[in-house]
Order: structure tokens, then sequence, then C-alpha cells
């Protein structure tokens, strides 16, 4: 770590401080997923945190308020409609409410959560999307058009579906010969970086469906590399080098033969996760199995990358969360808040600046991304492009009121389903545009409950009316 510590540079993030809430402010009682797979088994935003949890026959996420801390009851509901574990979470950036899970039972799905939170478990979600052939272990939104859903399978195969319509509209079949490891967009949401078990990190234009840059052996060693985008187009990767050691490099894909710079961390065999506020250019690395949480700074000036602190606890991390910016709280010069995964339970790490003032601090506050999304799926399918639309923080963020997800399917074949459910939607199989036999018997078992529900109306309505009329001889 010396490497870091020669220079003593001006920073506004160099005091920045962690701090763990305490322990009546923590998510208690949940039991955490123990399924080996190297995602951050947690998503946060600014109404909810989700947590992919231990599920008896099955898999299962749990979304909890923000404000419902404290012990969480063993029965309380979850989502809970895959058939295998869960492996990856995604709030989508443009609603609040709805969220997209992967898993090992090989199909996405998207849920609508409702805006106060589950009262029930949810088995069933707005929409199933099929294609994959192995298991689903990431899913990340676009972030700036509206239900656009990248997944990433074992089966080596990224998918870029559009939600509203429940299609696969880009297949990338063949640019990857072994396990994705991570998929990233980067701001405007027209290229992708993914980082591969080939030891390659690639940079793709998924809408022309060709590889745009390449570097191979961008880490040496065995073990998982990860790739982010950062907001000037440059990529960030951490890994480990031929010794083992865990690594962080910069890349810039105009030119990918040497790095922009790298560094070498320590020994640790964890993953390490990288999180990034395009705002402050701040990168936090948190390890899988770690108990620390490292922040870097990003520059135009050499070394480029410049290490801030470490966040150090006692416990080793399962997981974890990060929150976006319209999240955060501004008054408190709060700059990054993190929902660390324990084995039973969530933590919240609040990262601050210390200031001596209460007024806004509109340098650690730049405009940063809404939930607008400037552009539709369709839009962006055809060629266009858009950047985020920024918001200010200075008054706190207000949450709007969120649109329901509709998915209108485009498959002949399925019109005369939706003419029988109105408004509930069956499953969608895009894979063989014909809907699946499981989804023609959830929803006969669906227009039965509608009946019995409406029988039971008619007759309550009728008992109500009975009554009425005793009442009246009564009063008489």
């Amino acid at each position: 770590m010396n490497m870091f510590k020669r220079v003593v540079r001006q920073s506004k993030f160099r005091h920045v401080f962690g701090q763990a809430v305490k322990n009546d402010q923590c998510y208690d009682d949940i039991r955490v997923s123990r399924v080996t797979w190297d995602s951050a088994f947690c998503a946060v935003n600014s109404k909810f945190v989700a947590v992919i949890v231990e599920a008896s026959g099955g898999g299962a996420f749990m979304v909890l308020p923000l404000h419902k801390t404290g012990r969480i009851d063993k029965a309380y509901p979850t989502v809970c409609g895959h058939t295998g574990p869960v492996l990856d979470i995604d709030w989508c950036p443009h609603n609040d409410q709805v969220i997209a899970s992967g898993s090992e039972d090989c199909t996405v799905m998207v849920w609508q959560i409702p805006e106060n939170g589950l009262v029930t478990s949810m088995p069933e979600p707005v929409v199933v999307l099929e294609g994959h052939s192995k298991r689903v272990g990431i899913i990340t939104w676009h972030p700036t058009a509206r239900n656009i859903l990248l997944s990433a399978g074992c089966d080596n195969v990224i998918i870029i579906w559009n939600v509203g319509t429940g299609e696969a509209i880009i297949t990338l079949e063949d640019m990857h010969p072994d396990i994705i490891f991570s998929v990233c967009w980067n701001r405007n949401g027209s290229l992708i970086c993914t980082a591969c078990k080939d030891k390659k990190v690639r940079v793709i234009d998924p809408r022309k469906e060709e590889i745009v840059a390449e570097k191979d052996k961008a880490h040496e060693g065995a073990r998982p590399i990860r790739a982010i985008f950062l907001s000037d187009g440059k990529v960030f990767t951490t890994g480990f080098s031929r010794m083992s050691e865990r690594q962080l490099a910069l890349w810039d894909p105009e030119n990918m033969e040497e790095p922009v710079s790298v560094h070498e961390m320590d020994t640790s065999n964890g993953v390490l996760l990288p999180f990034y506020d395009p705002d402050t250019n701040v990168v936090y690395l948190c390890g899988k199995g770690d108990s620390s949480i490292r922040y870097f700074e990003i520059t135009d000036e050499a070394p480029f990358v410049h290490y801030l602190s470490t966040f150090t606890t006692k416990e080793p991390q399962r997981g974890m969360g990060y929150m976006p910016k319209r999240g955060l709280d501004v008054n408190k010069c709060e700059i990054a808040r993190f929902y660390k995964l324990h084995e039973r339970k969530c933590e919240p790490i609040i990262m601050t600046v210390p200031r001596k003032s209460d007024l806004f601090q509109d340098d650690l506050y730049p405009d940063t991304a809404g939930p607008e999304a400037p552009l539709e799926a369709e839009e962006w399918f055809e060629g266009k492009n858009g950047d985020p639309i920024l918001i200010s923080l200075k008054h706190g963020y207000i949450p709007g009121k969120n649109r329901d997800l509709k998915v209108v399917k485009k498959n002949i074949l399925d019109n005369k389903l939706s003419k029988n459910t109105e408004n509930t939607t069956p499953a969608i199989k895009t894979a063989t545009s014909t809907p699946s036999i499981k989804s023609e018997a959830k929803l006969d078992e669906v227009l039965k409950e509608m009946k019995s529900l409406r029988e039971l109306v008619s007759s309550q309505e009728k008992r109500i009316a009975k009554l009425e009329q005793q009442l009246s001889k009564m009063d008489i």
C-alpha cells in the first residue's frame, strides 16, 4: 500500500470517514443467501433495500422499506417466484418500485413492488424473460433508456431485453468463450464493458454487435476480474496478478495495449466488487469476505488512481448494497451509503465528508442522475443515445409517483391469452414465442381465483343488503 502514500495531495475526499449505524438501525435476523456466486446479493434505492435470502426449494429475495429497521420477523413476505436460487438483483433506475432478478433456474424475472412494500409474499412477476440455457448470474438495467434490461448467463451469452414487450432484442452469442464475470454499461448506455474468465476485458457496441476494444490478460491471475466504465469513458478493473496479489488498473479504450495505471494491493483472495460514484469520481472497493471498504479518487493527473482511505470493521462482508446518490442525506454531508451483509443481518455504513458548515455543500453534490429516462426503449434500439437527465439535490430528493410497469406482448399466439386475462400478465416465453404450459396452468388458477372472489363479493353484497333491511326495520 506504500505506493499510494508517497504524496500528500489536496483532495476534499481525503478525510472521508465511514461509520456503521447503531444496532437498532440495522435490519436483523435476515438469512442471507449462502449460494456461491460473486455478486453483491443486495440492491438498494431511495425507497427499499433488497437482499437475496436462503429459500428452501427455490429462490427468493426480501424487499424492505428503508425505514423497516430492527428485527425482521421470520414470516416476513418475500419475492419468491424463482424455482432455483436467485444470483443477482438490480433496481430499475427509472422506477423505484421495479426490480429484476436472475436465477439458477435460467430465467430473468421483473417484479413491481407495491408502494409501501410487501404485505404478502409475491410469487408472480410482471414478466418472465426466458432465453438463457444456463443460470443467469448478471442483471443490469440500461442507465438512460426506459425498460431495457441486460442479462448475462453461464451459457456465455448476453441478452438485451425490451421489458415493455417481453422480447429479447439483442443476443450477443459468440463473443465470450467462457464465463462472463461482469458487465457494465457506460454513462449514456451506448457501450458495455465485460470481464471474462478468458482474462480478456472487452468493450462492446451491443447494437452493432461488435467488439470495439479488448485487452488480453488484463490481469494475469486466475481469479475473477471485474470491469466498470467511468464517466469519462475509461475502464477500471480489479483482478489478480500472477502472484495472486489483488490488483486494480485503469484503461483507456482508445489504447488498451498498456494500462494507464496499475496497482498491487494485498494477497487476500476475495473478489473486489467496485462501486463507482460518477459525480465525485470516487471508486469504493469491497472485497467479498473482507472486513473493509477501500476508496480511491480517480483524477487526470498521475498516478491517476489515488488511495484515499480504508473503512475497517471486525466482521467480514457477505455482500454489499450501494445507495444511489439521490437516496443520501445531503444535510449530513453523506457522500455514500453502503448496506453491508453479514450472515444474519444487513448493516448500513455511512460515508461522510467532515464539514463545519450546515449549508448545502454544492462542491460535494454536483447535479446527479435523476429517475427520468431520456429515451424510450424503441428509440435506443433504433440507434439514439441520451445522457442522464440530471437533478439538483440542493433541497433533498423528493421521490415522484412511479408509473406502473406495463408489459404489452407482441407475440400473436399470446393474444388470445391476453384477451382472457384483461389486466393480468402471464409469463412470456420469448424463446419459442408460445405461451408455456406452466403459464397456462397458472392462468387457469388465476381465473378460478377471480371467479371465486367475484362469487364471494356477490354473496357478501347480498348479506349486507339483508342486514341493512333488518336494520331499517329495527329503526321503525
